[in-house]
């Protein structure tokens, strides 16, 4: 009955920073030298676990980032020109690790979800309200699974996508499925957490994810970016085990690895 009375009191977007300074304070009791984070340069004895099937040593104490998003970091940072280029960067469902990084460099950069409490602009990805060939970069990490109309979704990725640009999209990976697991009567959230491992979840895709994306133009380049790093980065950042971390490389045009 509480809970439910401060969701209605309480904006969600207040709610947010209410939690993520909750989370920051409570940080330090995890202090050690195990793991660090390289979304924000702390180390710790242990990350924290996180998923409906706890995933263990997967949640940054202090900036909330996860295996995923430590790993999008680490390959923004050393293989994309975003930290050296005034580059125009979409990003969708911001992660608030990664949005707190970007944020301060000298890029025209454009956060946004359907949600405005979880971001500065309210973009539905399926009506992109920017011309043709805007962005150099487009991030959109786990979104496309959420997404009523992945195919509309996808297309409109490609449309506001220079040519030259490139498109950095992850998602969750069932990798013993071949093709992605759909089923539009599937609606109570319970359901779907049974079906597919996450009660918001409107698809679980499978190794045929890469297709998905070719059969709306893009080209595309599927990277286990833990395979070009040290085990031991892997391991004391913890990069995860492959289902949530793939990076799906698109473009409008042949681009070189």
């Amino acid at each position: 009955m509480i809970k439910k009375i401060y969701k209605q009191l309480v904006p969600e977007k207040v709610r947010n920073e209410i939690r993520f300074g909750l989370q920051k304070l409570v940080s330090p009791i995890y202090y050690g030298n195990q793991n660090t984070c390289n979304c924000c340069n702390k180390s710790f004895r242990k990350f924290l676990p996180k998923g409906n099937i706890k995933r263990d040593n997967a949640k940054c104490p202090n900036c909330g980032s996860l295996e995923r998003t430590r790993l999008l970091h680490l390959y923004l940072k050393n293989e994309t020109d975003i930290f050296n280029k005034p580059l125009k960067v979409l990003h969708f469902a911001p992660e608030r690790c990664i949005f707190n990084i970007l944020k301060e460099l000298d890029i025209e950069y454009i956060d946004g979800d359907i949600d405005p409490a979880n971001a500065r602009n309210s973009i539905d990805i399926t009506n992109i309200q920017y011309p043709d060939a805007y962005f150099n970069l487009i991030i959109c990490s786990h979104v496309l699974g959420h997404v009523q109309d992945e195919a509309k979704a996808i297309r409109e990725l490609k449309r506001v996508l220079k040519n030259d640009g490139i498109a950095l999209i992850m998602t969750l990976i069932n990798v013993d499925a071949q093709e992605t697991f759909e089923d539009k009567t599937i609606v109570s959230a319970k359901e779907r957490l049974r079906q597919y491992g996450e009660s918001n979840l409107l698809r679980l895709h499978g190794l045929d994810f890469a297709d998905r994306l070719r059969m709306h133009g893009f080209i595309v380049e599927c990277i286990d970016y833990t395979k070009q790093l040290s085990q031991e980065i892997c391991i004391r950042n913890s990069l995860g085990d492959g289902r949530r971390e793939l990076i799906f490389k698109c473009s409008n045009k042949t681009i070189e690895s």
